[in-house]
């Protein structure tokens, strides 16, 4: 059976604290949410205050997409007839084939947040429903509130879905508005309302009791044909249910047809690029689609999953798009290492001397404060220099940074630094917008001129860490620095009392990774005998 996959990302997912998209990123969510197989994509509430959302409607009919684009909007005010209702014209002005229209289930919400009567609350959905369907529009009814308003008030809820129903909805999307009901009452509630309508009903929940999921999959459970909600879980307070967990949820455990199989497999790469859009952090222990998801960092469980996988992983990560990743920690034993050292040494034993002095030397310096489970360039740096497979090209000799006021505001940062590339030794002078970013100029211009390669690596983010907080301002720090050079990404870290030179540690790194990685790829080619 499939089940409809209604995304309100660009809805209600943009009413969450923090998240803001313009409209060029609302179309480019728009195609990617299209290419993942979604069936509906809810464009936003055009009116007369939001014109960016008019505007995406717009633009997103020159897309061509497969998904049905969906205009969000409320019924009619009480005091309006429809064809005077400025809420319902604009509604039509989207041009959509498809309408989400909102009432009210709620007693509460009718008398006081509407002002009317219950009667008239229920004309006026009955009303609205059936001028938008006498315009052609498929109407999805979201009854929001419905849970509170159930619970206060079940036969005038219902009431409420009837008048939806008989003004020609398609489907019904019960609403758990306030995402304070639990999966028990959830599923009872949901299996009288069915028992009640007559036409196919969905499920919306918000994930204010941690069980947004949970809710909506127990509704399916109950005979649900849609599932709204958003990726990440974005949205206003605690967030939507998440459709990350939800679909392969559905898909992978519950024998559903969400976006297909192949599509679910595309589910981290979109999850991660809405992240980046969104210009929000991604969720490593987000299920399915966070890095931690199959992170393995204990050495028992990474054994036992290097002998048998599944013993401790529910699915295959690769169903979702997702890898298996072995952390090292102090924790780790030679299992550990020997799985990290395979991704880029594939044919080591776990008996090679090679293992024992990585390992010990991961062990030194965690206890220093270094970690190495974001920094996988730092680690296959510190095994390389281990096997003298990589000698450092250039070294570090000092470094002084300093900070000037300008005006009673603005600072500017300038670094010096002196390194050694064989016997020659360069000193360069830069400016940057703080010290650590002065630091990274004056670095790269010094090695530039011997290895133009660098040019191609720009920071990606940077995070620092205070490992000892009760030793004030003489505690030690981390700092980890994500690099790419448009290729490939990667992770390195610095450990110091002093944060400038925690970043200088991982700065260096970055950049070592850098043109180790390039060697050993003009090496791989040489011996190949291939351009």
């Amino acid at each position: 059976m499939r089940i409809e996959v209604y995304d309100s990302t660009l809805r209600d997912g943009a009413q969450a604290e923090g998240i803001s998209y313009s409209l060029e990123d609302k179309l480019l969510i728009a195609r990617r949410l299209d290419a993942l197989g979604v069936h509906y994509i809810e464009g936003g509430w055009p009116n007369s205050t939001n014109p960016k959302d008019l505007a995406f409607f717009q633009e997103a009919k020159k897309l061509g997409l497969r998904a049905k684009v969906t205009a969000f909007g409320s019924t009619r005010r009480a005091t309006n007839a429809p064809e005077q209702d400025a809420t319902l014209q604009t509604l039509l002005k989207a041009e959509t084939e498809s309408i989400a229209l909102f009432g009210k289930s709620w007693t509460l919400h009718a008398t006081e947040i509407l002002r009317t009567t219950l009667a008239g609350n229920v004309q006026l959905i009955e009303d609205s429903v059936a001028y938008l369907v006498a315009h052609g529009r498929e109407v999805i009814y979201d009854a929001e509130h419905f849970f509170d308003g159930y619970k206060a008030d079940a036969d005038y809820a219902v009431e409420t879905l009837w008048a939806a129903e008989r003004g020609g909805a398609r489907v019904l999307v019960l609403c758990d508005t306030n995402g304070g009901t639990l999966t028990s009452e959830m599923g009872h509630i949901v299996e009288e309302v069915k028992a009640q309508i007559g036409i196919p009903f969905g499920i919306h929940t918000h994930n204010d009791a941690g069980v947004g999921v949970a809710n909506t999959l127990v509704a399916v459970e109950r005979g649900a044909v849609q599932v709204q909600g958003t990726f990440n879980g974005y949205g206003e307070r605690c967030g939507n249910a998440n459709l990350c967990s939800i679909l392969p949820n559905l898909e992978l455990k519950m024998g559903f047809e969400t976006v297909g199989r192949d599509n679910l497999a595309g589910l981290m790469d979109f999850s991660r690029f809405l992240s980046e859009i969104a210009n929000v952090y991604h969720d490593h222990r987000q299920p399915y689609v966070g890095e931690s998801a199959f992170a393995h960092k204990g050495g028992a469980h990474i054994d036992g999953v290097m002998k048998v996988a599944h013993s401790f992983e529910h699915i295959q990560p690769e169903r979702v798009g997702n890898e298996r990743r072995f952390l090292v920690s102090d924790q780790a034993g030679g299992a550990t290492i020997v799985s990290k050292l395979r991704r880029f040494l594939p044919d080591i034993a776990k008996r090679d001397p090679l293992v024992g002095r990585v390992l010990a030397r991961v062990k030194q310096l965690e206890h220093e404060g270094y970690q190495f489970e974001a920094a996988e360039g730092s680690f296959e740096l510190l095994a390389r220099r281990a096997q003298g497979t990589y000698e450092d090209v250039f070294t570090l000799i000092n470094f002084r940074t300093i900070n000037r006021r300008i005006g009673e505001q603005a600072e500017e940062a300038e670094a010096i630094v002196k390194v050694a590339v064989g016997d020659a030794e360069y000193h360069t002078v830069a400016a940057g917008d703080g010290p650590v970013n002065a630091l990274d100029q004056a670095l790269r211009k010094a090695l530039e001129q011997e290895f133009p390669a660098l040019k191609q690596v720009h920071l990606e983010d940077y995070k620092v860490r205070v490992l000892s907080s009760g030793d004030g301002t003489a505690a030690k720090v981390r700092v980890l620095i994500e690099s790419s050079d448009g290729k490939d990404v990667w992770g390195t870290v610095g450990v110091s009392e002093n944060v400038i030179e925690a970043s200088w540690i991982a700065l260096a790194d970055s950049l070592h990774y850098k043109l180790m990685k390039d060697a050993l790829a003009e090496r791989a080619v040489g011996a190949t005998g291939t351009d």
